[in-house]
């Protein structure tokens, strides 16, 4: 049986972003518990399982025995898109509820991007550190570098910066290249069976609800642009989701997609453009090719070949006016330079073994960043560095002893200690030491990060608030994407702490859940 190992992987289902392989407790009686879940087709679907009139009785030996016997949890799980997995996941040994309700597991799409080299899961900026190497850890100074020099009046040919939206559903337009049609479509298109939808009829006996009413209204809406080839964007709003609202006595029209509340000052002329539109949309990649699945992605859309129409509201992702604009100070740009002097000199003393063992080996890197997420869920940073370290190796342990208790046969048993002395043999004095700068240069490159991201914030042209039950908190913007045009690779830069509060806070109210 696979082991559970915890990872955070965002999708979307009915048209608002989830969180996958993280369950929840059911509020409806049909089920004890949900899921979200990629299936075969790789769609996201609401897994249901557990009766909600029984009780897990995992600490009685019988049951728990028996159970699992019944269910083959030690031999035959199944699929992750199964509701047997996760039932046989909450009878586990040793785990309560609250303990699974805390835990995720592994995405195997991360897995499948780094092992494929593929460009599909666009990482965090300090995460190059675990997963690129040499060359990755080099790229992130580089690339923090390049930003600074952008912020701080220095012009830059082959970097630009991208504002990430925090909008719902995600929606791609253009035209199919096997019979010239327009279309739209969900994050579905590029399945082994795509889904487009090229006409209202294709787009309700696909999709239901809200989902199915705004994607009627993109493709309504959307047809008349003269959309080339395939964008894809994020859909902001449409006429039903934009309200006035107070906040702090000012007012404004705004419309909340997910958790960030957007909010544009009533009478201004951005106010009145949006109000007269049906729906909005932020674009920022396009895709060419002769076919869906040999399409390749570009970041960046060319919004000013797209016709203009009052009932449309869309812009690109882009930030304005970086280039050649001084936006830090310079106090704030010698900040950023001793953050980055701090880090290239970390960089310069860890061996370079270490980074390229763990590029070479992406199931590893993953734990890694695992790992380092269960502080990030926590609202916290890595302090101690040589802690953290000795955690991780202890973490590890306690992996691989739960995967030993599991185990009923002697060959079984032999195996998890097999595995377990195998992956520990990265874990070398010589590497501990280069993990204790890793971690190190990560921190450097995170303080540089932030500073960064304020400056980035005060150039977005439209406030973020979050909702909470006591009114509204400004907030930063989900955060930012850095693209290199000579390579067209891309990092995420984003405020994790910050994010981490915003979307696991019981205190902050969703879009969806208004």
């Amino acid at each position: 049986m696979k082991s559970f190992i915890e990872h955070l992987s965002e999708a979307e289902y009915d048209g608002r972003k989830v969180t996958l392989n993280k369950p929840f407790r059911s509020d409806d009686k049909k089920k004890k518990f949900y899921v979200y879940v990629k299936n075969e087709k790789g769609n996201v679907i609401k897994l249901g399982f557990g009766d909600p009139n029984m009780d897990i009785k995992r600490d009685n030996p019988g049951r728990l025995a028996g159970f699992r016997a019944r269910h083959q949890c030690d031999t035959d799980p199944g699929p992750k898109w199964k509701a047997r997995y996760w039932s046989c996941k909450f009878w586990e040994k040793g785990k309560t509820v609250t303990d699974l309700l805390d835990s995720v597991d592994v995405d195997e799409s991360i897995l499948e991007a780094s092992r494929s080299g593929k460009n599909t899961h666009m990482t965090h900026i300090e995460d190059r550190v675990i997963y690129g190497g040499v060359k990755g850890a080099r790229e992130s100074i580089l690339a923090l570098r390049s930003l600074r020099d952008m912020l701080a009046g220095k012009v830059s040919s082959s970097t630009n910066v991208t504002e990430k939206w925090d909008g719902a559903p995600a929606v791609f337009a253009g035209i199919d290249p096997s019979d010239g049609k327009f279309f739209v479509a969900k994050k579905g298109i590029f399945n082994k069976d795509p889904k487009v939808y090229k006409s209202e009829a294709d787009v309700r006996n696909d999709t239901s609800g809200d989902l199915a009413d705004k994607l009627v209204i993109a493709f309504n809406e959307l047809k008349d642009l003269g959309i080339k080839n395939v964008i894809q964007g994020d859909i902001m709003f449409t006429k039903g989701d934009l309200e006035s609202e107070s906040i702090d006595g000012e007012k404004y029209i705004t419309f909340q997609p997910n958790t960030l509340v957007y909010a544009v000052p009533s009478g201004s002329d951005l106010a009145k453009t949006i109000s007269k539109a049906n729906l909005g949309v932020v674009w920022h990649t396009t895709y060419k090719g002769d076919s869906f699945e040999s399409m390749t992605a570009s970041y960046g859309v060319d919004v000013s070949s797209l016709k203009k129409k009052k009932t449309v509201w869309y812009q690109d992702a882009d930030l304005k006016n970086l280039s050649g604009t001084a936006t830090l100070t310079k106090a704030d740009t010698e900040e950023v330079t001793a953050q980055l002097s701090k880090a290239g000199k970390i960089f310069q003393k860890i061996k370079s073994t270490t980074l390229n063992e763990l590029e070479n080996n992406p199931e590893l890197a993953t734990k890694l960043e695992t790992f380092n997420n269960t502080l990030v869920r926590k609202g916290e940073r890595i302090k101690s560095t040589a802690k953290h370290v000795n955690d991780l190796i202890a973490w590890f342990d306690t992996k691989y002893k739960k995967e030993y208790e599991k185990r009923k046969s002697a060959k079984g048993k032999e195996n998890v200690l097999k595995k377990q002395e195998e992956e520990m043999k990265f874990f070398s004095k010589e590497n501990r030491k280069n993990l204790d700068m890793m971690f190190q240069l990560m921190n450097a490159i995170v303080d540089a990060k932030l500073i960064i991201i304020n400056k980035l914030d005060k150039l977005k042209e439209i406030d973020t608030f979050i909702r909470t039950k006591k009114g509204f908190k400004v907030t930063g913007s989900e955060g930012f994407v850095a693209i290199d045009y000579n390579t067209n690779g891309a990092v995420k830069l984003v405020d994790r702490l910050e994010f981490s509060t915003n979307n696991f806070s019981p205190d902050v109210i969703k879009g969806w859940e208004r």
